[in-house]
């Protein structure tokens, strides 16, 4: 790992410079997400020809290892038993939003003709947790050409991009409609912060929205939005071994295909090649992000502890800026614009059925 400092560095550093410059806006503009800032200073200095050669390797270690790293450390801001606290009433609002969301997004994602990957990273960011989400789903997203180098899927930054660009503006409206809603509707404090907490995006747009009202709506409105956050594991595993699977599928039949033209062509034929590629069960990262949570989960959150979580979450927040700027660093700015509007609408109509379908929930099942 050592020896390959050298080579990672200027690319690493070349990330963390784009992270320090969007947490200057972020510090001059709080409503611009850090995380939106970073991508579009990454896809800026990509697409203006600013990335030497000798950067590469380190801005694609960023863009891979470091989000794990990120997405870890992300599990330490989550106890299950204070979202336990709750109730089952808006655990239930949680646990259905989450699906609902996600899989009717996915479905009018293939309605849409939205391209695979950028339709499951929309789904992933609105039904969880915004940006964040996008990037832990980015890590298991596997590209067709991972086992076949002949074939040609979307790029996973591009569709990232995409994603988190839409998660973002749309996610910036509820943070301000959803507020107004809840006033004129009457909701009680615990209706509008469980309403509040199970539909709009980032956990930063949440807390926002949420104080708009009262601090005992944003108590509620913070602590459902961890709820959500706690289902990224397991929606993570499940698309993470779904995808490898369709992965793995893709890849032996482009085996088969080529075994015929090596028959053909008096070739020795290696029956063993597809069976090599077997799919994690469960990424790494997310077992390292499970277990910060049963950390969390068992410490609580004692006064004399809350320095190393709070530091724990600004180390977690920093990382997945780099990144973010990373992976904005490998985006192809013309297939943004080209697939763009479709994205941009299965957007805000998935940050509509977020909404509505968190909202009859919690009617229904919250007091």
């Amino acid at each position: 790992m050592f020896s390959r400092v050298p080579q990672l560095a200027p690319g690493v550093v070349l990330s963390c410079v784009i992270a320090a410059i969007a947490y200057a806006i972020n510090l001059a503009v709080p409503l611009v997400s850090a995380l939106l800032c970073a991508i579009i200073l990454g896809v800026v200095v990509r697409n203006v020809g600013l990335i030497p050669s000798r950067a590469e390797a380190g801005v694609k270690f960023s863009s891979k290892t470091i989000l794990r790293i990120g997405v870890v450390l992300l599990g330490l801001r989550l106890s299950i038993p204070q979202v336990m606290e709750l109730g089952v009433g808006p655990i239930v609002v949680i646990i259905a939003t989450v699906v609902l969301t996600f899989l009717i997004t996915r479905a009018l994602g293939r309605l849409l003709k939205v391209a695979h990957t950028t339709s499951l990273l929309t789904a992933t960011g609105t039904a969880i947790c915004g940006a964040a989400a996008v990037a832990g789903m980015s890590a298991v997203v596997r590209r067709t050409d991972d086992y076949d180098p002949h074939a040609h899927d979307e790029d996973i930054e591009d569709a990232a991009a995409t994603a988190i660009a839409s998660v973002t503006i749309f996610g910036t409206i509820a943070m301000l409609v959803v507020p107004w809603l809840c006033t004129v509707m009457g909701l009680s404090t615990q209706a509008a912060g469980v309403w509040i907490g199970a539909s709009i995006h980032e956990v930063g747009q949440v807390v926002a929205a949420a104080g708009f009202i009262s601090p005992e709506v944003t108590d509620v409105a913070t602590v459902t939005k961890l709820g959500r956050v706690v289902l990224l594991a397991p929606l993570v595993a499940i698309m993470g071994f779904l995808e490898g699977r369709a992965s793995t599928a893709r890849y032996a039949a482009s085996l088969e295909a080529r075994e015929v033209e090596q028959v053909l062509e008096g070739e020795p034929v290696d029956h063993d090649r597809a069976a090599k590629v077997h799919p994690p069960i469960m990424p790494l990262f997310v077992v390292g992000f499970l277990i910060c949570v049963v950390i969390r989960s068992l410490i609580g959150s004692p006064e004399t502890l809350m320095p190393f979580f709070n530091g724990a979450d600004t180390v977690a927040t920093l990382l997945l800026t780099i990144a973010m700027g990373a992976m904005g660093a490998g985006v192809n700015l013309k297939t943004i614009v080209t697939t763009g509007a479709r994205a941009l609408l299965l957007g805000v109509i998935a940050c509509v059925v977020a909404g509505a379908t968190s909202l009859a929930l919690t009617l229904a099942f919250v007091d």
